[in-house]
């Protein structure tokens, strides 16, 4: 009984925070700025630093394993830190704080990167590339758990691909305008997408005015603003426990994402490698075929957010998952850049039937309070398969060669849409009257 009260207490609240939320493409679009910085640093970061490690002689196991490093930061702090944001209460609200104390040093960090491998020394890159990963993990679930917080659940999908859009806008950046700059100094892409994620972050926190009845709460009779961390660890537990004593969607969901992004992430860590040492075309060419797929992502994402909402997002992310395993599967048959390029632009398309729609899938199985945790999970899962996948396929590609690639990443494709099928619960809930 008591459990039902606080269930009901909740559902209320909610309600009534719900009631000051309006969906604002505007507003959508310029939240997407945050993923946008965060999209050019990882998409350098995945395209490059594996070249870098290279040159110092390791196997392709050993550099999946360095590659983890930033997935290891984020299943140990990205859920704490979505509860933490959660429980935040300062004039700046529940998350832009912790973009305001992140990005710089994370701008920082990562233009030392190819200064530190001048150096031709394995720990000082190591040293570098671990407080870069850690400042970038600091403030990546806040940034992104925004978007359900200033979002109606009739509308994430949509708000959702446009934040994507803006992703996929940053990594086509890299992958068009770095591929001159890298071919002329190592160091001018660094540089260059350093400064714009925290332009891009700086918008955001002096943009987005969120958290109104989060910072109110706080603010009356005299309430100082405060962070919790008390609160966020027992918050944090309780989010764990919903994995595997609440709704089996939730379970399967997550399980899902994590397949998915084995198979995403092998491709996205090894394809310029693959590019190079197989298709023997410069790494930059290959991180060029990359930019095509991040094209077709970033134009589908407007599109795909529509489609999850009108369809069911469910059947949407299974159609996505079919699309790209084919594409993978069939990229196998040819070794020219221009049929590469093709299936991988069609291939974008299918990524964004599944990216856009998994995150309001996950969020949208819980209450306004307890979005961030949400996100934190999803974030946990598709971390944790970014820790998996490098070194898997590192072996993968040490023992059968580089073609094995498109055949590891299919496999986990297909495991992802077999587990999608146990999932009831996601789907856009019904404004209540």
């Amino acid at each position: 009984m008591e459990e039902e009260d606080r269930i009901r207490r909740e559902e209320n609240e909610e309600d009534c925070m719900e009631e000051k939320v309006i969906f604002n493409k505007k507003k959508i679009f310029i939240l997407g700025f945050g993923f946008f910085g965060v999209s050019i640093i990882w998409a350098m970061y995945n395209a490059y630093v594996p070249i870098f490690l290279k040159s110092f002689q390791l196997t392709s196991f050993v550099i999946g394993i360095i590659m983890t490093v930033d997935n290891i930061f984020a299943i140990l702090l990205l859920p704490f830190l979505g509860a933490l944001s959660d429980r935040t209460r300062t004039r700046l609200g529940r998350r832009r704080p912790y973009i305001l104390a992140g990005a710089p040093f994370a701008m920082l960090f990562f233009f030392l990167i190819p200064y530190a491998r001048l150096f031709e020394n394995l720990a000082l890159m190591m040293f570098t590339i671990i407080l870069m990963n850690l400042s970038m993990a600091f403030f990546r679930t806040p940034v992104v758990a925004l978007m359900p917080d200033i979002t109606p659940s009739h509308f994430r999908s949509q708000a959702n691909g446009i934040i994507n859009f803006m992703g996929g806008l940053g990594a086509l950046l890299v992958f068009f305008a770095g591929k001159p700059l890298y071919d002329s100094n190592i160091s001018y892409p660094f540089i260059a997408g350093g400064l714009l994620m925290l332009l891009a972050s700086l918008i955001v926190v002096f943009t987005i005015k969120e958290d109104r009845p989060f910072i109110e709460e706080e603010g009356r009779e005299g309430k100082k603003p405060a962070v919790s961390f008390r609160e966020s660890f027992s918050a944090f537990y309780e989010n764990i426990k919903d994995i595997f004593l609440g709704d089996r969607s939730l379970f399967f969901i997550l399980f899902s994402i994590f397949f998915w992004f084995v198979g995403f992430n092998s491709i996205e860590t090894f394809f310029t490698s693959y590019a190079k040492f197989y298709l023997g075309i410069k790494e930059s060419t290959g991180a060029l075929v990359l930019g095509v797929f991040s094209l077709s992502f970033m134009v589908s994402a407007l599109v795909t957010g529509y489609i999850g909402a009108k369809r069911g997002r469910n059947k949407t992310i299974r159609a996505g998952l079919l699309i790209i395993t084919v594409i993978m599967i069939t990229s196998m048959l040819f070794r020219n850049f221009i049929y590469i390029a093709i299936l991988f632009l069609i291939g974008g398309f299918g990524w964004a039937l599944i990216n856009v729609n998994s995150l309001p899938m996950v969020v949208d199985m819980t209450t306004l309070k307890k979005v961030g945790g949400y996100t934190g999970l999803y974030y946990f899962f598709s971390q944790a398969a970014n820790i998996i996948a490098p070194p898997l396929s590192g072996i993968s590609i040490d023992l059968f060669g580089y073609p094995s690639l498109m055949v590891f990443a299919s496999f986990f494709f297909i495991l992802s849409f077999i587990t999608m099928h146990f999932v009831r619960r996601g789907e856009i809930v019904k404004e209540k009257k």
